[in-house]
């Protein structure tokens, strides 16, 4: 086949497939030309998520008849005064956005400069439909209607409208925080969605846009090097979330999802939270220009770093001070020697020669949450004989001598450190047991049992409570309620931002009610929507179970903490929590002598 030229129309269409990926992409591109404008108030408003229709309002300097003609051609930009494209400040600069837009949808320019005469122009997927007279304040109005309509191809890809509406009011936010002098409005269908007003403290932006709490539950990022600054807000490490969407990322005012910035972050708060948390951060970098390539991506959305290292390094080193001047630091590690003396447990079984269940006491009593033991959906006492008084081993006044720790592989509980740690002895060594962790697996192990034998039993709220949450947390959430809750989990929608909790898993209990449903609205912004939750049960019962266990700083009887021992040896995975750490470390007698020297 002999080369040939392609034509202008197709030539439009392949660079809209670089650029317009979904109606979230033409609505950035829209957005970002309105601050580039010089625009002081933008106002944008959407229908069925982008996909209807798309328009977007601002009070820029606004273009002249001959300007709009010429910004709907291919390579036609005002923001290249000469070829120094490795000096650009701008947002925008290909000046592929509009004419890629309009090759795949209806667009509607209307514009007007002050002092002169408003002028409209519209084309249909790259013919011209129409131009003349238009009546508008300063500025520019531009709105883009049925999406690929005529590319059923593309179309086709395309997610629901409320998926796609997430994706336009994440890049919104970004934007709206890059920019706090700018007010922004965002519509939805009618419904405003939010609201921030121009000449807002960075911190403030910020906050209005992720979380209200995140205002008094974070620190000041300011930190400079060799030229480049950092600034911004990071959460505290107790301020975290169960997937990395609320991390914003800036560099010279244009966000970006950079892998190594993403790996800065999260290796500054690495000793700070465990593997499935992460942090809430707003980090703005601005550094020369010719220090950072912004021209690697058609969408701008990746930059290149001259010195990547010096980068990193700025993002670990910055947020580390920050976090140590609020008093947060880091956990002293155990050495490295310490450590190799300590054995890891991940399974055991009962040994043969293990006692029968005795009877149960009367007085027996375990932290269970309440209706855990009922219907099949308590801990392991429902499915073996009661028990006989747990044998008391901690040091407290008695007659006769602590029993001896003998037929139990987790030993007996001696005493606990920290209102976090269970310390057990058994026949060969020393058992500590992080309580929390432990109790986590346990839950979820009944929760899992649970669904298997037909679902969760609920258990109403006495009042029901009110969690506020974003629009789109609150539309993920709506969409699953049937499924959450057969968990046992009872919500409907409450407004445009928020959710009303009716009932919880009865295995649960009440507890942090607030922190289940964000955790759990977390977790499926990180779901395939084709994926039910039964297809991620371990991961939305181990979301749960995590707010229905003993929390660590809890202190336990020697009831509780012996019958916490005695169900972990019966249950399946107990040796590690839900995120992977081990619930339990043993430290046998031949290495406790090594440590005073006796070997």
């Amino acid at each position: 086949m002999s080369i040939r030229r392609l034509p202008e129309h197709l030539v439009n269409r392949i660079a809209a497939g670089e650029v317009v990926e979904r109606p979230a992409s033409a609505l950035k591109e829209l957005v970002e030309n309105a601050i580039d404008a010089g625009a002081t108030r933008i106002s944008i408003a959407l229908s069925e998520g982008g996909l209807a229709a798309i328009e977007v309002i601002d009070d820029g300097c606004g273009m002249a008849p001959a300007d709009i003609a010429l910004a709907l051609e291919r390579h036609a930009t005002s923001k290249l005064p000469d070829e120094a494209i490795e000096a650009v400040t701008t947002l925008g600069f290909r000046g592929e956005a509009l004419p890629s837009i309009a090759s795949v949808a209806e667009l509607t320019i209307e514009s007007r400069v002050r002092g002169a005469d408003g002028w409209l122009r519209r084309v249909d997927h790259g013919a011209v439909a129409g131009e003349g007279p238009a009546a508008l304040p300063p500025g520019t109005r531009i709105k883009v209607a049925q999406l690929f309509a005529k590319v059923p191809a593309r179309r086709k890809f395309l997610r629901s409208a409320r998926a796609e509406y997430a994706a336009c009011v994440d890049a919104v936010k970004r934007l709206a925080m890059a920019r706090p002098d700018i007010g922004f409005t965002l519509e939805h269908d009618g419904r405003r969605a939010f609201s921030v007003p121009p000449g807002e403290e960075r911190a403030q932006r910020v906050a209005a846009l992720t979380d209200r709490e995140l205002a008094g539950n974070s620190v000041a990022v300011d930190y400079g090097r060799e030229g480049i600054s950092l600034t911004g807000v990071a959460g505290l490490p107790t301020f975290n979330r169960g997937v990395a969407d609320h991390q914003y990322l800036f560099v010279n005012g244009r966000p970006v999802k950079d892998r190594l910035l993403i790996g800065a972050v999260r290796g500054a708060y690495q000793d700070m939270l465990a593997r499935d948390r992460h942090p809430v951060v707003a980090l703005f970098v601005e550094l020369p220009g010719d220090l950072v390539d912004v021209n690697v991506h058609p969408a701008k959305t990746e930059v290149r770093f001259r010195d990547p290292g010096l980068i990193r390094g700025m993002i670990v080193g910055g947020l580390r001070a920050a976090l140590d001047e609020a008093g947060h630091r880091s956990a002293h590690r155990a050495s490295v020697a310490s450590l190799g003396n300590w054995e890891s447990g991940s399974s055991f079984a009962p040994p043969p020669s293990a006692p029968s269940w005795p009877s149960r006491s009367p007085g027996f009593a375990y932290p269970m949450p309440a209706g855990g033991g009922e219907g099949g959906q308590g801990s392991v006492w429902d499915s073996a004989p009661a028990f006989a008084p747990m044998p008391m081993g901690k040091a407290e006044p008695a007659e006769a001598a602590p029993p001896t720790p003998v037929h139990y592989p987790l030993g007996i509980a001696r005493g606990q450190i920290a209102a976090t740690y269970i310390v057990a002895e058994t026949e060969d060594g020393l058992v500590i047991v992080d309580q929390h962790a432990a109790h986590e697996r346990l839950v979820l192990e009944r929760m899992k049992r649970a669904m298997a034998e037909g679902g969760a039993r609920a258990q109403a709220l006495l009042l029901p409570e009110v969690v506020e949450l974003d629009e789109v947390a609150c539309d993920r959430i709506e969409a699953r309620v049937g499924e959450l809750a057969e968990m046992g989990l009872e919500l409907e929608r409450f407004g445009p931002a928020a959710i009303l909790v009716r009932a919880t898993p009865a295995l649960l209990g009440q507890g942090d009610v607030r922190g289940l449903v964000v955790d759990l609205a977390d977790e499926l912004a990180a779901y395939d929507q084709a994926l039910s939750l039964k297809e991620r049960l371990d991961h939305v019962a181990a979301t749960m179970a995590c707010h229905g266990s003993v929390r660590a700083g809890r202190t336990l009887s020697v009831v509780e903490m012996n019958a916490l021992l005695r169900e972990m040896e019966v249950t399946p995975h107990s040796g590690q929590c839900n995120h992977g750490r081990p619930t339990w470390i043993k430290l046998g007698h031949g290495e406790i002598e090594k440590l005073f020297g006796r070997k």
